[in-house]
């Protein structure tokens, strides 16, 4: 699970503990790739040295802690950005730097669906069930159009449902 700063002190023990020049980490790998005009480098620490953390923040099923810091070059251009993680289970530094990378991927294609597809970000529903049904109905309508065997873009055939009653009849027919 990476970890945001909506969990303010836990966030600021894993970075400050993870960070820390004097410690040594229980496990390190890092992954170069380059591709599209990039470099991209990231470098996967974890600790299972983790009991001072569960005294003061008792955290059920932690086995592990871990950071992913992601350097970024595109021509003369560099970007760093660092991410933190709680881990069920204690993952070799290899297997870790995958998993991030793999759950980051997922992530990604999710919310840049709902962005561009569907203007989630545009969305101005804030009270009661609202928000959650919306994004309920939002995650059902890609299913569908993502099981709807068109050669169309999701775009095109959320236009396309907008547009073409018979079209809209046969994705509802899917549910």
């Amino acid at each position: 699970m990476a970890l945001k700063g909506n969990q303010v002190t836990l966030h600021d023990d894993v970075r400050t503990f993870l960070d820390d020049p004097a410690y040594k980490t229980t496990a390190s790998a890092q992954t170069i790739d380059a591709d599209h005009g990039r470099i991209e480098t990231r470098t996967a620490t974890l600790s299972t040295d983790i009991g001072w953390l569960q005294a003061d923040h008792h955290w059920p099923g932690l086995a592990a802690i871990g950071k992913v810091v992601r350097v970024r070059e595109i021509g003369t251009k560099t970007s760093t950005e660092t991410a933190y993680y709680l881990l069920s289970t204690a993952l070799s530094a290899e297997r870790f730097n995958e998993v991030a990378r793999a759950h980051w991927g997922v992530e990604n294609a999710l919310h840049w669906r709902l962005d561009v597809v569907m203007n989630e970000d545009h969305d101005r529903t804030r009270k009661g069930h609202g928000p959650n049904n919306l994004a309920i109905l939002r995650h059902m309508a890609l299913n569908v159009l993502q099981k709807d065997g068109s050669k169309d873009s999701m775009r095109g055939k959320f236009q396309r449902a907008g547009w073409d009653n018979e079209y809209l009849s046969r994705l509802l027919g899917m549910f």
